[in-house]
């Protein structure tokens, strides 16, 4: 260890503070004071360790270390770290190698076939993000984004039934690690051997959290296995127990919860509570009642949430007859219309109900309440509410005095919750017409929650025809809800409105998350046809500077990238 002297002090221990810490983190077990590590045999005495680290922490002036040789004003604090730097060596030399840890069983088979050889390369250069660099000024470039195109990769080979190649294991959990949108794709390719491994690893131990059906998990149907899983397993393990078991028989996960139901933290009940949105059924209905009087707010409003999501439910039909007696036929002028008496009270039914009394900043206390009882109600008792007229026609009637953005918005929430396509439908209304004069709500959060129930084929259609009439501007969250591969009338009306905007002289740069999206989304077969658009043609004089360049550059990019996605499909088709 080479020697290091310290400047002198007369007043304290200033200067040797990192000298104390220096030895008050070194590692190793302190030999007791007055053993012969202290003074060897023949070899140099230095003083115990103890009195090394007070004078340390004292200064050496104040307290010099025992047998300090030499003299001078370093003489002190040369002779302290020559003395720790020979305990350090005398006590590094002497650690004992630690037991071996139990050696992990083996991994358990994966029987599902390998990758073709092309998909295994292509797999290892996305995990490794070998994406050409963009150029300066923040943009892009030319190259596909390869980190992009991980999820509809491990999509693809899903579908085919692949297992995941050993070697690609660690970089593959890392990288669902990182992002939590691979995780449920990614965990599923990597099978029983991936969950294995991440056992091992605790950076990976969110992947355990998702081993429904995994050899880490025991099977559903061993009862007694299940039973002391659940008593006995930590918390990510009886979640996804849960699960597994919820996936299997939906009653015999309620029993389950069940029998540790009331020594729950509360924080473990909403999760274990949550965790019967799937497969929720009049079944539940009793626990769930139960749960509404639970100790903890959260979970009663989650049970009430839950509960307002089946129609033939008690608490349904209580929370109907309040909205009923809020929201009534009307008359405005000679047509009919709809009125509103929102609550003067939340009373204590209300809110054990599910119903929050007290309202969020800049809210009124009577259209919060409206609000959450009429989200509450089942869709259903509307019709013969006003005379037996339909969604389409109810939602279209006037509403007075200013409640028709408050009431509209609460049909919106519970046509989502109660999955109601026909409703959906009346309160999106046709796409040609703006947001600001549908009948539903003009938040393109809420309609794409909407759009969201509508069959796969109809939301695609409809979101075509509302870029038609309103261009892309308003159009990015919708397309979020959409099946991809896009249907051929989507992609076409986003590729056309792309063209529009450039051609119109548009800032490019607003388009750019819509341009990602059809990089990923667009059909791999539209590639040919986008060639055309490659070029760059003249700048209107009123254009950004640059624009058309950048839009070439990104028409380029889209180009290139629809074409990797076409050869990685067909590196993922099984041999014959």
């Amino acid at each position: 260890m080479p020697r290091t002297t310290p400047p002198t002090t007369t007043t304290g221990p200033a200067p040797t503070t990192a000298t104390a810490t220096a030895l008050m983190t070194t590692t190793g077990p302190v030999p007791p004071a007055g053993s012969s590590s202290d003074a060897p045999a023949g070899g140099p005495v230095s003083p115990p360790w103890e009195e090394l680290v007070t004078s340390a922490l004292l200064g050496t002036d104040r307290r010099p270390p025992g047998g300090a040789p030499g003299t001078g004003p370093d003489s002190a604090a040369a002779a302290l770290l020559d003395a720790a730097a020979l305990h350090t060596v005398r006590r590094r030399a002497g650690l004992l190698p630690a037991p071996a840890a139990p050696r992990p069983g083996p991994a358990p088979a994966d029987p599902r076939p390998a990758l073709p050889e092309a998909a295994r390369s292509r797999l290892a250069q996305l995990l490794a993000d070998r994406a050409a660099p963009g150029g300066s000024g923040g943009r892009r470039g030319t190259a596909p984004d390869l980190t992009e195109l991980i999820p509809q990769w491990l999509a693809t080979a899903n579908l085919h039934g692949y297992r995941a190649p050993d070697a690609a294991l660690p970089p593959l959990l890392d990288a669902a690690r990182a992002r939590t949108d691979l995780r449920p794709q990614a965990l599923t390719f990597a099978g029983p051997r991936g969950l294995w491994l991440a056992g091992l690893n605790p950076d990976w131990k969110f992947a355990l959290r998702g081993a429904s059906g995994s050899a880490l998990l025991p099977e559903v149907t061993d009862l007694d296995a299940v039973r002391r899983l659940w008593e006995e397993g930590l918390f990510a393990e009886r979640v996804a127990l849960l699960s597994a078991v919820r996936a299997h028989e939906a009653e015999a996960a309620l029993a389950l919860l069940a029998t540790t139901w009331p020594t729950e933290r509360a924080e473990d009940r909403l999760m274990f509570i949550d965790s019967l949105r799937t497969g929720l059924s009049g079944a539940d209905e009793e626990f769930l009642e139960q749960a509404l009087a639970d100790r903890s707010r959260n979970v009663r409003a989650t049970a009430a949430e839950l509960l307002s999501a089946l129609p033939g439910s008690a608490l349904a039909h209580r929370m109907a007859a309040r909205a009923l007696s809020c929201v009534s036929p009307g008359l405005t002028g000679t047509g009919p219309s709809v009125a509103v008496e929102a609550p003067h009270e939340c009373d204590a039914a209300m809110q054990r109900d599910g119903v929050v009394a007290l309202p969020p900043s800049g809210r009124g206390e009577r259209s919060w309440w409206l609000a959450q009882l009429v989200e509450s109600s089942p869709l259903s008792v509307w019709p013969a509410r006003f005379g037996g007229r339909g969604a389409p026609e109810i939602v279209t009637l006037p509403v007075a005095d200013g409640w028709g953005e408050e009431l509209h918005a609460a049909w919106c929430r519970a046509a989502v919750r109660q999955r109601d396509a026909e409703w959906a439908r009346a309160l999106l209304g046709t796409p040609s017409t703006p947001p600001s004069n549908g009948p539903g709500t003009a938040s393109l959060a809420e309609r794409s929650k909407l759009l969201a129930v509508l069959p796969a084929t109809e939301r695609a259609d409809w979101v075509a025809g509302f870029i038609a009439a309103h261009g892309l501007s308003e159009a990015f969250q919708l397309l979020g809800v959409c099946p991809t591969p896009w249907a051929e009338p989507l992609g076409r009306s986003v590729v056309d409105a792309l063209d529009i905007a450039r051609d119109a002289g548009s800032y490019p740069w607003s388009f750019s998350g819509v341009m990602g999206l059809a990089e990923r989304c667009l059909n791999p077969a539209e590639a040919d046809r986008l060639e055309v658009l490659t070029t760059t043609p003249d700048e209107p004089a009123d254009a950004s500077p640059g624009a058309n360049g950048y839009w070439s550059e990104a028409f380029q990019r889209l180009v290139s990238t629809l074409r990797l996605r076409a050869a990685m499909d067909r590196e993922l088709i099984p041999a014959r």
